[in-house]
């Protein structure tokens, strides 16, 4: 009860604040609000290579802020309420912007209303779903009514969606309650990634250069998805010994923790030249999926993505019951996955032994979550965006859907 009465109160002063600033003049200026960043990096920079002239503001949360303060000739923001003035800046640059470009769910769209000329556009932080979310999750139905209306508030917010498949576009259709013409099948811009070679090869040297140790090993990445009791003290449930004990001579291994996850791991001084602890925001998880020969996930999205590199997976779901009861995983989950699931660290040693991984399913599954990912993604969204100043809106969009299935 408290918690929502604090929400509420914060939602209606940003609400009072926004409609102040609402009475100023739009500007030609595109607000990036950034709790992941890959997606924003890729758009921005793609705006970037095509010189559009239009200022460019980033809300950051956490510690993307690191990630978008290098970039000449643009605003960087913490878009934190405990500091009020970045906060009031914050509120100003959402009030004036034409274009509001978000990556996540985000409470303040409850309190606002854009004006006609904005358009909305999530970029999510994801190429797909192995969990429910949005209205979807189990945890929804315990929510006040209170909550559940702040909910279908955010949603509508969303003028458009991007996608990088069908698959997802139904998903988000269920999860925010979204008709056909709010989704655009543009793509999804981090991917782009994956099909650039120039990049690809830049990303390797560079890895390399900072961790020659790792030459010469093959790299199983760990990368867990979060559990909501764990995001302040994380438990690792893979054996670190029995696996340096048995792939020591051959392989390393990279932790990869999620975002939200607020502490970090101290067995990497244990296991020096074989665990690497590559949570911070100095690596980015796509340069972690390019090096990694082997991926160990549970419940997480980047499958989505290594599924482009055609590389093994396994799936680390020690507490599958468990995570199935409280947050809600899609039918058939365990059927759809790309590689075998397993419950315990000698199972996934015994599968790295034998190499029993099904590259086909792999390819399948790449092909069914990125349908419209080609490599073309942020160019297709920017082009989207910036045509519908000349265009119809319904027109710009038709031309991406015919770039994205080339």
């Amino acid at each position: 009860m408290a918690r929502e009465l604090a929400i509420s109160l914060y939602l209606f002063v940003f609400k009072f604040v926004f409609s102040l600033f609402n009475l100023l003049p739009l500007k030609d200026k595109t607000t990036f609000v950034i709790s992941f960043g890959d997606n924003s990096q890729h758009v921005f920079e793609e705006m970037r290579r095509q010189h559009i002239e239009t200022e460019v503001v980033f809300l950051c949360k956490g510690s993307s802020v690191n990630i978008f303060n290098t970039y000449p000739g643009t605003k960087t923001i913490p878009f934190e309420a405990f500091h009020i003035l970045n906060w009031l800046r914050s509120v100003y640059h959402l009030a004036t912007s034409n274009y509001i470009l978000i990556d996540n769910y985000f409470g303040f769209l409850a309190a606002v209303q854009f004006r006609k000329r904005v358009e909305c556009i999530q970029l999510w932080h994801a190429s797909g779903a192995m969990k429910k979310f949005g209205l979807e999750d189990e945890s929804v139905q315990y929510r006040s009514k209170r909550a559940k209306q702040r909910f279908l508030d955010v949603y509508s917010r969303f003028d458009q969606v991007i996608v990088g498949s069908d698959v997802m576009a139904d998903i988000y259709k269920k999860s925010f309650l979204l008709n056909d013409q709010r989704i655009l099948r543009t793509g999804i811009p981090r991917t782009d990634f994956f099909y650039n070679d120039n990049k690809k090869e830049a990303v390797l040297e560079a890895l390399m250069r900072k961790h020659p140790e790792w030459s010469g090993k093959k790299v199983i990445l760990y990368a867990p998805t979060y559990r909501d009791y764990e995001l302040q003290h994380f438990s690792l449930q893979l054996d670190i010994e029995k696996m340096k004990t048995a792939l020591d001579k051959e392989y390393i291994v990279i932790i990869r923790l999620h975002p939200a996850v607020r502490n970090s791991l101290d067995l990497a001084e244990r296991y020096p030249d074989f665990l690497y602890d590559c949570s911070s925001s100095d690596y980015q998880i796509n340069e972690l999926l390019l090096v990694a020969d082997i991926l160990i996930t549970d419940y997480s999205s980047i499958p989505f993505e290594f599924s482009l590199l055609r590389r093994p997976m396994i799936f680390f779901a020690y507490d599958l019951e468990q995570y199935k009861n409280e947050r809600g995983l899609p039918e058939g989950f365990e059927e759809n996955l790309p590689g075998p699931i397993v419950k315990n660290t000698d199972q996934i040693i015994e599968l790295i032994f034998e190499n029993r991984f099904n590259i086909s399913l792999i390819e399948y599954y790449a092909e069914q979550w990125n349908k419209y990912s080609k490599g073309c993604s942020s160019a297709n969204l920017v082009r989207y965006m910036f045509l519908s100043k000349k265009a119809s809106s319904s027109a710009a969009k038709k031309i991406q859907l015919t770039d994205a299935s080339r």
